[in-house]
């Protein structure tokens, strides 16, 4: 049996059960997709093995210099290696401050999006942790924004919650987390909730204040085409699409991520244009033209790094505290938060949290 056939009969036999048959197309691109998925896991390994032997070297060097230096200039390297840290420290302190200003007075004022994770019993063990990496990057994009929005989990049970309350830090996020569905959580809006499906055929024109967007959290493949919309007519909500195909020209399925539609939906509530958004957030490799402004290969790197940093700023900042490097800050009040936010500059507060960073391309989002 060739290669191709040989994919073709494992995409087969790894498609779940709960699943609908797969077209001969659909395994095609299942074998594709698994191809990616094993090449990236090597890249990542080597990645990681590259950065720990870059460590152990620096580690030697700095060995070696403070081996070969009097006592007097090993006291002062070791001052000045102190006091290096002291400032990246107290730095990324104050940039979470900033951050959790910002997301409390989201709760107050910022529009409503909602992640509906009531989906989990359609998707593999493999999907759910993919779809958690991509709660994970909503979360850490909604933080460094500008005017971020009131990001709620809803329908979070079973093994999907259990996967998040693993997380690093995940107790202390800033974002309302309901066991409940959002017809639940909003039993007295429901004429204001919006969901989000690209099978929709209402075009999303401008964000409403007043609305609450839903999101699906699916990561399935592509196998439960329609689901999102079916759930949506079965409960009587609204339902819209984004207005892609009025801007780009997608060179496959208009079928985004979850944490694509939440960042597009970020960047058009800052920036009031959907074609800026789009191009902003859409990799190159699903658009069709050749003005597109990412590279590809910029994906899984920054959106890792940005995950990586919600982890990395908790466990050094608590370090330092415990060292003595800062002193614990008392937590800011809502009161508080007002009244240091209200007035405030916005692009003051971006120049406080770095960089934005680009959307992972984990998976899809129906």
């Amino acid at each position: 049996m060739d290669e191709a056939g040989v994919e073709e009969r494992n995409a087969t036999a790894t498609a779940p059960d709960a699943g609908p048959a797969l077209s001969k197309s659909a395994r095609k691109k299942l074998a594709k997709q698994q191809r990616l998925e094993a090449r990236k896991a090597e890249r990542k390994a080597a990645e990681k093995e590259r950065r720990r032997r870059d460590v152990e070297r620096r580690r030697r060097e700095w060995d070696e210099t403070l081996a070969a230096a009097t006592e007097e200039e090993r006291a002062q390297m070791i001052g000045a290696r102190r006091e290096a840290r002291r400032e990246r420290v107290e730095r990324r302190a104050e940039e979470r401050e900033m951050r959790a200003l910002r997301l409390r007075r989201a709760a107050e004022v910022g529009p409503k999006v909602v992640l509906d994770l009531e989906f989990s019993d359609l998707m593999t063990p493999n999907e759910i942790h993919s779809l958690v990496q991509q709660i994970m990057y909503c979360y850490a994009v909604n933080g460094r924004c500008a005017s971020p929005a009131h990001l709620w989990l809803t329908g979070c049970q079973g093994e999907l919650d259990t996967h998040l309350q693993r997380l690093p830090g995940y107790d202390k996020w800033i974002i309302e987390k309901e066991s409940r569905s959002y017809i639940e959580a909003f039993p007295e809006q429901k004429d204001n909730l919006v969901y989000l499906t690209a099978d929709s055929e209402t075009t999303l024109e401008e964000i409403d204040q007043k609305k609450i967007y839903i999101i699906g959290g699916l990561v399935d493949r592509n196998r439960w085409k329609g689901v999102t919309m079916k759930k949506a007519n079965e409960e009587g909500i609204h339902s819209a699409k984004l207005p892609i195909g009025n801007y780009l020209k997608m060179s496959s399925s208009q079928v985004l991520t979850v944490n694509q539609v939440f960042e597009i939906l970020l960047k058009f509530i800052e920036t009031k244009d959907w074609k800026d958004a789009f191009f902003q957030v859409i990799p190159q490799r699903k658009r069709g033209e050749r003005e597109a402004q990412t590279d590809e290969g910029e994906d899984d790197e920054t959106s890792a790094t940005a995950i990586a940093k919600l982890s990395e700023d908790e466990g050094e900042l608590e370090s330092a505290e415990e060292d003595g490097i800062v002193s614990k800050k008392p937590r800011t009040t809502e009161a508080e938060v007002a009244a240091i936010t209200d007035g405030v500059d916005q692009q003051q507060l971006v120049s406080k949290v770095g960089e934005d960073t680009k959307a992972p391309q984990k998976s899809l989002m129906l």
